[in-house]
């Protein structure tokens, strides 16, 4: 079954591009590649249970199994030893990919309060975007009972363009809400 969101990419998308960007080549089509979503905590240090709620509300939300990032190096200021656990984090490609990112721009955004749409100056030179959320409940599958802390993620969109005006043009068409 081809996902709602690439079935739009491949019906509507592909065309415009072609049109705006007179690409010669059909592997010159921007894609996403994969994101990336990373939820980092400093508390799992002294809370192993902060560690099993993030995983579960990151793998109820990605619907795939999170892996845990540990420190590389000792860092007393922080309080951090070698190999702690200090995050998780999760990499989406395929189909999970489009299914996410179709949650997030229908479901999840509208959600937050006062949104005016993600900035643009986000992109990072070469055609990736980055943004953070400050909490999980914006997504529909956490339910607000349920959890026993907020936490915020970073997510990272990985694209295959090049430039950054390219990038924001194909995300525009796939939908992603950007700010005037």
């Amino acid at each position: 079954m081809i996902q709602r969101l690439k079935k739009f990419y491949l019906e509507n998308v592909v065309p415009d591009l072609y049109k705006q960007f007179k690409y010669t080549n059909i592997h010159q089509l921007p894609h996403l590649k994969k994101i990336v979503i990373n939820c980092g905590f400093g508390e799992a240090s002294h809370n192993s249970k902060f560690l099993e709620g993030t995983i579960q509300d990151l793998s109820i939300i990605t619907s795939q199994k999170p892996i845990v990032t540990r420190a590389k190096k000792a860092i007393a200021g922080f309080q951090i030893r070698s190999k702690m656990p200090i995050g998780v984090c999760v990499t989406l490609r395929g189909d999970t990919m489009y299914a996410f990112i179709d949650r997030l721009i229908h479901l999840a955004l509208p959600r937050l309060k006062d949104f005016q749409g993600l900035n643009c100056k986000s992109f990072d030179g070469r055609g990736n975007f980055h943004f953070g959320i400050k909490e999980q409940l914006i997504f529909p599958e956490i339910h607000y009972d349920k959890i026993e802390k907020i936490r915020g993620m970073n997510i990272s969109i990985v694209t295959s363009c090049d430039t950054d005006p390219e990038a924001l043009c194909f995300l525009t068409s796939l939908g992603m809400p950007f700010d005037a």
